[in-house]
């Protein structure tokens, strides 16, 4: 067993104690100024002043015109969803309160990284130090789920399964078509930024079990090349402080009802790989450079590409794929109450997502400027609307 001072110390307990599809969201909101709608670094003065029950859902994320929220772990995916509704609802209250707006894109649009300060805190003065350049470029915001999965041992089972899906998770997701005032040529350039670039991140290699990914671990720390669990940046992971496994892989969502389902369809797929895998049913765990393939086509295009299907080698649309992990996830919607979430997915698949949206504004010559002032608007316009639908879905 790994000893006292070992970052995996404890960790099998927590995973033997955790609860199946339990449930905590976080979101990584951007501080804007409300009349150019540029990054303004003034985390530190928010943190200060957030009331007493905001305060500890509140973290620093790198950059100083950042900051995240984190909902309580919650037993139902809705609760959840009501907890980071009214977590951004009261954020953006926050920031204006002390004379900002709010707003969540993968990227921002025209506000450079030269412009950015990295907050003072122990973890990212340890970033900046190792990372430097690669540190200083990361100014993304993305969205985390974090699903509660009883047993090591099936976690790792269920994280190398996910490998395989989080290209679709990511296309549906794409929400950072433009950067530093031009149109990249990519949907998610947030995925360029981070994913591609922070070591030990993006997609993984297949684990056959918990103590091989100790195994690794062990060797990451004992050669120095980690001090901490989380500086294993991969899109998705298992959690060590709270026996779950964490998906990663999705750009931030300006809507509200779209950060909702995508958190659900990630929800509903770890939930049917555990279903097949207490059924013995084999998970698959497909190379990397497959799965890297959908990966790339999936940042560069977004819901417009195709995906080459793993199973069969053939090559199918985008929205395609996406409409079968739906259908195939459908036995576990009801039972985890994903429906009224999951219904986002048909409308975004039909009308665009966010990369689409940002993409056809700058190609009918919007100023960036105009396209993330409305972005701003609909970051908390959204929650207010969302909070009407998922109060109807916990009434019922």
């Amino acid at each position: 067993m790994p000893g006292p001072d070992s970052i995996l110390h404890g960790v099998r307990d927590r995973y033997a104690a955790s609860t199946d599809f339990t449930v905590g969201l976080e979101e990584e909101y951007q501080l804007l100024d409300p009349s150019t709608f540029a990054l303004v670094q003034r985390f530190e003065e928010l943190i200060e002043a957030a009331p007493p029950e905001l305060a500890p859902h509140l973290a620093g994320e790198l950059i100083a015109s950042e900051i995240e929220y984190r909902t309580n772990p919650h037993g139902r995916f809705a609760d959840a969803a009501l907890d980071l509704i009214q977590g951004r609802l009261a954020v953006a209250q926050l920031l204006e309160d002390h004379g900002m707006a709010i707003g969540l894109t993968g990227c921002h649009p025209f506000s450079t990284w030269q412009e950015q300060r990295i907050i003072d805190t122990p973890h990212y003065r340890r970033v900046e130090g190792e990372l430097g350049y690669i540190a200083w470029i990361n100014n993304t915001w993305s969205q985390h789920i974090h699903v509660g999965i009883n047993d090591a041992d099936r976690a790792i089972a269920i994280c190398t399964a996910m490998r395989s899906v989080l290209p679709e998770l990511l296309a549906l997701s794409a929400n950072s078509a433009v950067y530093t005032g031009r149109l990249t040529r990519l949907h998610s350039t947030r995925t360029s930024l981070f994913t591609r670039s922070f070591p030990r991140c993006g997609v993984p290699d297949p684990l056959a079990n918990w103590d091989e990914y100790e195994q690794f671990v062990n060797l990451l720390t004992r050669t120095g090349s980690i001090v901490e669990s989380t500086q294993i940046w991969w899109s998705i992971r298992p959690h060590h402080n709270f026996g779950t496994i964490e998906v990663r892989i999705a750009d931030g969502q300006t809507e509200m009802m779209e950060a909702l389902a995508v958190t659900a369809l990630s929800l509903a797929l770890i939930a049917r790989f555990a279903d097949d895998y207490d059924a013995g049913v084999a998970l698959p765990a497909d190379a990397g450079r497959f799965i890297e393939e959908n990966l790339w086509r999936a940042q560069r295009h977004g819901l417009e590409g195709e995906m080459i299907n793993l199973r069969t080698g053939d090559v199918r649309s985008t929205t395609d794929a996406i409409r079968a992990l739906v259908d195939w996830t459908a036995p576990v919607h009801a039972r985890l109450g994903l429906e009224p979430f999951l219904a986002r997915i048909p409308v975004m698949l039909e009308e665009g997502n966010g990369a689409q949206r940002q993409r056809r504004a700058f190609e009918q010559g919007e100023d960036p400027a105009v396209t993330h002032a409305r972005a701003a608007e609909r970051t908390r316009r959204s929650a207010e609307e969302a909070l009407e639908i998922v109060g109807t879905v916990k009434s019922t």
